[in-house]
């Protein structure tokens, strides 16, 4: 029998799309977003960000995927196909678009995933892969220095306006109060992307905090909650069934680390594989100096928070490194890794020990990297409060957020003594 060959059997995405197609895009980072839509539509992309968020999602990625395929990777599919389903879109001229780490995550074999399940019923439509990692070349989206540098601002911006949120949101005295000044703030960044300004980092991210430390608060304390794991259930609303609005509903503050961590996780661990295996020194070399350079802005901004006063400033990378280097090594980076133990180590010295740790199906790294090392971090830290929640199609929300309350329950009972 004659041997079909796939690899090249799919429509491609090229550049001269850049006119013709509406780009759709997950809703993986629905904080970032709010800013990284925005300045893709400035460069002349039609992007739309999915906002599609029912149980048909879910089942149509249950339909198009293998069911030992990640959760997020049905997440994904699901909402690609839903929105193609939808009626709202010319097919001829829709793209999908997903990113690729290039490490040893399911993430970077999406590709060929959503391809297989779109390519019987929208065989026109192309996907778009958006790595830095030489994946995809002849369906790779091109991202120019200057873009690069606008997506990496982008990042630390839609992390200052997620901090400053989720530290005022709780305690607003106003209903909505944090809402506007979110609304404000990144109508702010987005303006200074469209008119110029955009790198001065320190003036805008000055007006960010001024912004949300102008909302007036209540002094009361509250029961706040880390929220660590696998990236997508992290911060995907659609991922994590809303984790951050029930906690809120919860009178407590969620506490969701910064993205730029992740990035500083990806570029430092190709360094690591330079000391560690000997891989490709000089690539090693010049990921240090990124990594250098991104890590300095990071310093910078939190001595803006630290100087300001009025909300607790975000990790440093590298104490996030010395926290992982007491719980695990840091040659373990599938996935995310020694990211996940290091960040509920850090979020436990800076007085957030109740953490939820969102564990979606089929990502066996972050089973590992998270789960099992609560026993170890709870030995470092007695009062570490933490719930290991699982993400699947077969996992209820109810069932989920009472997990979570058996967790605040605890915290509520150990914040009284």
């Amino acid at each position: 029998m004659q041997e079909r060959d796939y690899t090249n059997d799919y429509p491609k995405w090229d550049k001269s799309m850049k006119s013709t197609h509406k780009i759709l895009v997950p809703d993986m980072l629905p904080w970032h977003f709010l800013i990284i839509e925005k300045v893709l539509k400035l460069e002349g992309y039609d992007v739309e960000v999915l906002k599609n968020e029912n149980r048909t999602v879910i089942d149509e990625g249950l339909k198009h995927v293998h069911n030992d395929t990640c959760y997020p990777c049905l997440c994904v599919v699901g909402q690609y196909i839903d929105a193609l389903k939808s009626g709202k879109y010319d097919l001829e001229h829709t793209a999908l678009m997903i990113t690729q780490t290039g490490g040893g995550c399911r993430a970077s074999n999406y590709m060929p995933l959503i391809r297989k399940a779109i390519k019987a019923e929208f065989p026109t439509v192309p996907v778009v892969s958006v790595n830095f990692s030489g994946l995809e070349k002849d369906s790779s989206f091109e991202i120019s220095a200057k873009l690069f540098l606008k997506l990496a601002y982008s990042i630390f911006y839609g992390d200052s306006v997620m901090w400053c949120y989720n530290q005022t949101k709780p305690y607003e005295r106003e209903s909505g109060a944090a809402d506007r000044a979110r609304e404000k703030a990144v109508e702010y960044v987005v303006d200074k992307f469209a008119n110029g300004g955009w790198r001065k980092y320190k003036k805008i991210n000055k007006y960010i905090i001024e912004t949300f430390a102008a909302v007036e608060r209540t002094a009361e304390k509250k029961i706040k909650v880390g929220i660590v794991g696998e990236i997508y259930v992290k911060y995907s609303t659609l991922g994590n069934n809303n984790l951050e609005k029930f906690l809120l509903s919860e009178g407590c503050e969620p506490v969701v680390p910064a993205l730029i961590d992740f990035v500083l996780y990806c570029i430092i661990n190709v360094v690591n594989d330079g000391k560690l295996y000997g891989k490709d020194k000089f690539k090693a070399f010049i990921y240090k100096i990124v990594y250098n350079l991104v890590h300095g802005m990071q310093k910078k901004i939190i001595k803006q928070f630290k100087k300001e006063g009025s909300f607790v400033p975000v990790h440093d990378f590298e104490h996030l490194r010395r926290c992982a280097d007491k719980v695990i090594n840091q040659g373990v980076k599938m996935g995310e890794g020694w990211l996940i133990p290091a960040e509920m180590a850090a979020l436990a010295e800076t007085g957030v020990p109740n953490i939820v740790c969102a564990q979606p199906f089929g990502c066996l790294p972050n089973h590992i990297a998270g789960k099992g090392a609560i026993r170890t971090l709870k030995n470092l830290y007695k009062d570490e409060n933490i719930v290991a929640v699982d993400y699947d199609p077969s996992a209820t929300r109810v069932n989920q957020e009472n997990r979570i309350k058996l967790m605040l329950a605890t915290a509520r009972e150990n914040s009284s003594h």
